[in-house]
């Protein structure tokens, strides 16, 4: 997926998530579907590339099912945002979509509770194929909600370590770290003082930093985030009061949030040619599969390493698992034409050649469990790392919810207000965020 897009679209905002609490309730209509996928007719397909080689590339992978499927031609409409596929899935008609993809996986609960999306389940079944034994563990829960799975992955992104190998060198680490103690010594290890300012700083932790949201700190803890019966675990759960703290403890030990936020607000940008890592500012950077490409495109003065993201001292044995998220593709609930499209999704999503082919062109993790493997893959020997990490069974995401990803925004205001020092009694603060996202999920509902 393109990354500056993803990345604008990751974090589901307020706004968004009550802009999907609107959605209307469309009906599933998977078991009803009648159209002859044998005929010649049109689908329409919706996605959110916009960059000129990650269009190409979906042309490509269009043109290899129209080439499997004479019968069937796509017609593909690009660069559409969530809100535009929000309002069409709503609206319906003869030019809206019969598939859509989104960067969004946290719109995953909205779709299926609304019906926005059909279950894809009983085409699975049809077509003999089992989501379970398909798709990476992490992969096949985000694109499901309750056992509705209104969604298939479509490539993925997978969250690792990245860091200055010749930065290490100088300051005697000979490997990256593998459990979080091990981590903050590195990065204390790493960080060169230069008046009231730094050098050299080991590792961004601050919530503003890059791509240093709670959810990927939790995602090394394996959080539940939610109990069977659909009630928030953030206050009890000690996986997330040991990432808030160990957050904070490097925010401390590092210099405190004050020296940190004035020293990042002079830092370049995260989608910028002058990103902190890239200039060699921050040594360490956690971030997903998509950074290696722009890093080696600004062709820094050191060498790049790519390791998983460190784990909880008492995980040590889970090391190699890391964050997940991705692209998602599902059929409208309105559509006419819902088995030609399904040919269509189980094309793109489960062809192994396909799925190769368009992670090739725009080097996003294949979503697959036989496209990771695939020796038709290229990539950067680094890459792999993120291929593993996304096979890890251990490997994590954040659970759909009904109202999408509101709880997350409620968790990361929390992580603002514990960093900065405005929140001093931490599980105080996670009682009260555990009712507000209950309360907010009730009220979607």
């Amino acid at each position: 997926m393109p990354e500056v897009v993803r990345k604008a679209a990751f974090a589901l905002t307020a706004s968004t998530a009550l802009l999907l609490s609107t959605t209307a309730c469309t009906g599933q209509a998977a078991s009803g579907a009648s159209d002859d996928a044998s005929k010649e007719q049109t689908i329409t397909f919706w996605h959110a590339w916009s960059a000129p080689n990650e269009v190409k590339a979906v042309k490509a992978l269009v043109a290899g099912f129209e080439k499997a499927h004479p019968n069937i031609h796509v017609n593909v409409v690009g660069n559409m945002t969530d809100d535009k596929i929000n309002q069409a899935l709503r609206a319906g008609g003869s030019k809206a979509p019969d598939v859509i993809s989104s960067f969004t996986t946290n719109n995953v609960g909205k779709f299926c509770s609304s019906g926005a999306l059909i279950d894809l389940n009983p085409f699975f079944k049809k077509s003999g194929i089992d989501p379970n034994t398909t798709f990476p563990k992490a992969m096949n829960e985000y694109t499901q909600y309750q056992l509705d799975r209104c969604a298939v992955p479509l490539l993925g992104d997978a969250y690792g370590l990245y860091y200055n190998k010749t930065a290490f060198e100088k300051a005697g680490i000979s490997s990256p770290p593998k459990t979080w103690s091990e981590f903050e010594a590195d990065a204390k290890k790493l960080t060169i003082p230069q008046g009231d300012t730094y050098k050299q700083l080991g590792f961004m932790p601050d919530y503003h930093g890059w791509e240093t949201t709670t959810e990927h700190y939790m995602g090394q803890f394996s959080p539940t985030y939610f109990d069977k019966s659909g009630k928030s675990t953030v206050a009890t759960d000690p996986a997330v009061t040991d990432a808030l703290e160990l957050q904070k403890k490097l925010v401390d030990d590092l210099g405190g949030f004050t020296k940190l936020e004035k020293f990042r607000s002079g830092l370049g940008d995260e989608w910028g040619p002058k990103h902190p890592f890239q200039t060699g500012q921050v040594a360490m950077q956690l971030d997903g599969e998509w950074r290696l490409g722009m890093a080696l495109a600004t062709k820094p003065d050191f060498e790049i390493g790519v390791a998983p993201l460190p784990v909880a001292d008492d995980q040590a044995d889970q090391y190699g698992k890391g964050y997940i998220t991705g692209t998602i593709a599902g059929i409208a609930a309105t559509s006419k034409k819902q088995n030609a499209a399904w040919e269509f999704v189980k094309y793109v999503t489960t062809d192994t050649d396909a799925v190769v082919g368009f992670s090739n062109a725009i080097h996003n993790v294949p979503s697959t469990l036989d496209a990771l493997k695939s020796p038709k893959l290229t990539y950067d020997p680094r890459f792999k790392t993120f291929l593993d990490i996304a096979a890890n069974p251990n490997s994590t995401t954040s659970p759909a919810s009904v109202n999408g990803g509101v709880y997350l925004t409620t968790l990361q205001q929390l992580g603002y207000d514990y960093e900065s020092g405005r929140l001093t009694d931490l599980s105080a603060g996670l009682k009260k965020a555990a009712a507000q996202i209950d309360t907010d999920i009730a009220q979607a509902k």
